[in-house]
């Protein structure tokens, strides 16, 4: 029985689990008067039966997949004798044999012998994979079968049961940030040991080409990161000069303003925009803002590359207006009208109401969407690489090309890389950097939050 077969018995098993322990525990109620008689109602009674058939069984699945491939490529390199070959590319010529793809070639009879043993150990580890796991299920399900009375506390352990499963999902969420952070970390400390920090950071020129081998002809590389940080901030800071006063401007409108059938189709209308693909809005910067700027300029007399930070910060910021007015719209939505009330009471007109009331009370639900506004567009990739370009330039003119540091992240990951080369470490030190920035923006942002919101609450 395949991985997905068995994955479609156990759900099988889990209802059948569930029904089981659920007639059980009504039939022994109505011999006693009725479900009243019993400590639980017989749902828990059936999701604790279900519980202690899909736990063990499911972690056991995890564990039996995670070390099944690495215990057979032992078992059937053990049989090889030593050749020099790398053991990767033997064990790739090996499942390709046992698939069938002999590439037009003919093998050699050890390696015939070995894709035997091989596809022999998969049918062996699946069936007694199978076997374990649904025999697993099985004995959980009738140890809560044999448990089961009319004063079995069942609601209580299925409580404490999902108390626990919240608190490992809890977990693994944090432990999953830490790990992202520590491998981050650790890839740039490397980096560092072969590139100064100094150099790094206030460094004026972005040329990581280097020479992996000793004989081969390649470049010093300069890795000054200075240009990305500067066309990362360029853009977003053109993006955010749209986003935020457009966004913000709708959301009065739409929460103030206009009525409540008008609010009805514009808001969807514009959070439309949310859902566009990001390359969609490369194709339009490319295809049509960028040209556009590049002939406008030129009539003015300036001299626009073809491909353009102000391209890429417009199209950008088009894109991250939802972020700013649905959320600012949410947020001004719940300011209390008595709030309104009280300054439309004293005489204030709704322009100052708005300015002077409503605004100042929202500030810190609009900090929030403007910080998520400004997080996705320092993210954003796709636009920058199809409308900005690839050239690190140290500018503050939007009419040249730029790039980001996400731009050069995924360039200096993309194809077989040597990870000894500080070519490829530099992307972890992009990372860590940006990982840096964007939490002393969070932290700022908390700051301001907390201020205003302890004022106005």
């Amino acid at each position: 029985m395949d991985t997905s077969n068995l994955l479609v018995a156990l759900c099988l098993l889990f209802a059948a689990s569930f029904l089981v322990g659920r007639a059980r525990s009504v039939s022994l109620a109505e011999q006693k008067g009725g479900v009243r008689n019993l400590n639980s109602l017989p749902f828990y009674h059936g999701v604790l039966m279900s519980l202690w058939c899909a736990v063990p069984s499911l972690v056991l699945t995890l564990v039996w997949l995670l070390f099944d491939d690495q215990i057979i490529e032992a078992l059937v390199l053990a049989d090889i004798p030593p050749s020099g070959v790398d053991v990767n590319l033997m064990m790739n010529t090996i499942e390709n044999i046992a698939a069938g793809n002999f590439l037009g070639l003919e093998p050699e009879p050890q390696m015939l012998a070995a894709a035997e043993r091989f596809k022999s150990l998969q049918s062996i580890s699946q069936m007694c994979m199978s076997a374990a796991v649904l025999g697993l299920g099985t004995l959980g399900s009738l140890w809560i079968l044999k448990s089961i009375s009319l004063e079995f506390g069942a609601r209580v352990k299925v409580e404490n049961a999902f108390r626990i499963i919240l608190l490992a999902c809890s977990c693994l969420a944090i432990l999953t940030t830490i790990g992202i952070v520590l491998s981050v970390v650790f890839e740039s400390l490397r980096f560092f040991k072969a590139i100064p920090v100094q150099e790094f950071l206030f460094g004026l020129q972005w040329s990581p080409q280097t020479a992996i081998r000793p004989d081969q002809v390649g470049g010093s590389g300069a890795f000054g990161a200075v240009p990305l940080f500067a066309g990362t901030m360029l853009i977003s800071l053109i993006a955010m000069i749209v986003a935020v006063p457009v966004g913000l401007m709708a959301a009065i409108y739409l929460s103030e303003y206009a009525s409540a059938r008008f609010r009805t189709y514009v808001k969807p209308m514009i959070e439309v925009l949310a859902g566009i693909p990001t390359v969609v809005y490369g194709f339009f910067a490319a295809l049509t803002v960028a040209p556009f700027i590049r002939d406008t300029g030129t009539i003015l007399g300036f001299s626009p590359s073809s491909e353009s930070a102000l391209a890429a910060g417009l199209v950008m910021g088009v894109m991250i207006i939802p972020f700013v007015s649905s959320l600012s719209d949410d947020v001004i939505n719940a300011v209390p009208q008595s709030l309104r009330d009280g300054s439309l009471g004293l005489g204030a007109t709704q322009s100052e109401t708005i300015r002077q009331v409503v605004i100042p009370a929202a500030l810190p639900g609009i900090v929030s969407g403007v910080l998520l506004a400004a997080s996705r567009a320092i993210g954003e990739t796709m636009i920058v690489v199809m409308a900005a370009g690839l050239a690190a330039k140290l500018t503050a003119n939007p009419l040249e090309s730029v790039t980001t540091v996400t731009v050069q992240i995924v360039t200096l990951l993309v194809g077989d890389q040597e990870f000894d080369s500080p070519k490829t470490l530099a992307a972890f030190a992009l990372g860590l950097t940006l990982f840096a920035i964007t939490l002393g923006l969070n932290f700022i942002a908390q700051r301001v939050v907390k201020k205003y919101r302890e004022q106005y609450d």
